[in-house]
């Protein structure tokens, strides 16, 4: 695949996120992104060390004159959300991420891009590579599926990091310094499938939602983006109660930490009521456009005629479901008084999906108060046993506390100030990051996290703005030769 960027600095950097790119690395399957950060360590000479899950390890000797300094850890993750738009080509277990310049940004060919977080990993190789940067003695620390669960960092054991500093590069916006997240928990429900057979003369059709823009189900969430699972579900509830139709099947979203962009379901209609079930949906279609109107340009409802299935849900079963998904919260549920603009807490309804004789529906719960996180995961529990539902509640993992005190961060606000001539902002932000497991497992660790612009994350809208690289690395540059000479 074409290299598309020549000429951008620096020039290691964006050669190691291009390389990176060209390797598949979905969640839990990261083996060969893996194997590929370990060559360049040995082509380096740089020691490593890989624990039983996956993650990985490698250390960098001090700049010759600073062995004394504290050792400082780069840190992120090897894995990607695997997003792609409907009519897009793409295996993201075999094929390499079409990327392009387009304007002041780097997107994919209608897939997620992967710079999150893949230009933190490929910052760290460069680093690793680096022969004229001042730096004290240097960890890189490369963990494993992050995005679904955080289990490589939650599988560290004490003694594999010894770093006392931690530079984490999974933030998203230029500017920022982030020291502090949200922690999460995940509930699952499932409903028995009620069936019974079709009626002969009932039309089968598919109803498709698609056009939404998506997201990450925690950064993105105050935006107020619209949930094609609830969308979809709120056109089928109100056509509950008004015409005679059945379902048979019924999916949106495909994960956990992303708001769902598509939904489509399989429908029998009576042919008395196809006219004015299309008459609905079309009604809806409008109305959807019309309430996310700024939000949402691209809503589409689309119904198609579709091989007729041979079993539907039951009238009761049906409704029950409906019911549920209606019920279910998606969005924001509080605002943090400590912190202007922050969203304390949310709830995501994730995916819908089919499973043999079973529906399941995921839930993601997100706080950085852990007595209000499991306040809402309970909420959505109850619901779903209001409903008749089996539920499962995660264990989930915390959130990063702020520290305003921090070392770490002090030394980097007047890093900024003396590079760029203005403070960063100081952030903490309503999505997770491994900082706040790391800092369990190794405590007293001093953190932060920051890195370029990154929009749209979680999503095949994920765009990552060229100049920000630049600006980003500079930062950490001249972060690392002042731990080593102050």
């Amino acid at each position: 695949m074409k290299y598309v960027f020549e000429g951008l600095k620096p020039e290691t950097l964006w050669r190691y996120f291009y390389e990176l790119n060209q390797i598949p690395r979905e969640s839990k399957h990261e083996t060969e992104a893996a194997q590929y950060i370990i060559k360049v360590a040995l082509e380096l000479g740089l020691p490593y060390k890989q624990d039983e899950v996956g993650n990985v390890v490698v250390t960098k000797p001090a700049t010759p004159g600073h062995e004394n300094r504290p050792v400082v850890c780069l840190q992120g993750h090897l894995d990607m959300v695997c997003e792609k738009n409907s009519g897009t080509e793409h295996d993201f277990r075999k094929d390499p991420i079409n990327m392009k310049i387009d304007g002041d940004f780097v997107r994919a060919d209608g897939t997620t891009l992967g710079a999150d977080n893949g230009i933190g990993v490929a910052t760290a190789l460069a680093v690793m590579a680096a022969k004229d940067m001042v730096h004290p003695p240097m960890e890189f620390l490369f963990t494993i599926d992050e995005e679904t669960g955080l289990t490589g960092a939650n599988a560290l054991k004490p003694g594999f990091v010894t770093a006392s500093i931690l530079i984490n590069c999974d933030s998203e916006e230029d500017g920022s310094l982030y020291v502090g997240c949200a922690g999460g928990k995940d509930t699952e429900m499932t409903l028995a499938i009620e069936w019974e057979n079709t009626s002969a003369d009932f039309t089968a059709f598919a109803v498709k939602l698609t056009g939404l823009k998506g997201g990450h189900s925690g950064l993105d969430i105050a935006l107020g983006r619209a949930n094609a699972n609830k969308l979809l579900n709120r056109v089928f509830w109100n056509a509950n109660e008004k015409h005679d139709f059945r379902l048979s099947a019924f999916s949106g979203g495909s994960k956990h930490n992303a708001i769902p962009r598509e939904a489509e379901a399989t429908v029998l209609v009576n042919p008395k009521d196809i006219s004015s079930f299309k008459t609905l949906i079309t009604k809806f279609e409008k109305i959807f456009t019309e309430e996310y109107n700024g939000i949402e340009a691209g809503i589409k409802i689309v119904v198609e005629e579709a091989p007729k299935p041979e079993k539907v849900f039951t009238r009761e079963f049906q409704s029950r479901l409906f019911n549920l998904l209606y019920a279910l919260p998606h969005g924001v549920v509080a605002m943090s008084q400590a912190i202007p603009d922050l969203v304390e807490t949310s709830t995501s309804l994730a995916i819908v999906r089919m499973e043999e004789a079973k529906i399941v529906l995921l839930t993601s719960q997100r706080s950085s108060v852990e007595t209000a996180k499991n306040d809402i995961s309970d909420k959505v529990k109850a619901t779903g046993l209001l409903a008749g539902g089996n539920v499962h509640q995660g264990g989930g993992y915390p959130g990063w506390k702020p520290n305003m005190d921090s070392n770490i961060l002090k030394f980097m606000k007047t890093t900024c100030v003396d590079l760029f001539g203005k403070e960063p902002e100081v952030k903490a932000m309503h999505a997770g990051l491994e900082c706040g497991i790391i800092g369990e497992f190794i405590p007293g660790i001093d953190m932060i996290s920051f890195g370029p612009t990154i929009m749209n994350p979680h999503s095949p809208d994920e765009v990552l703005e060229i100049k920000t690289v630049e600006k980003f690395w500079n930062l950490l540059k001249e972060t690392l030769k002042r731990i080593a000479t102050e």
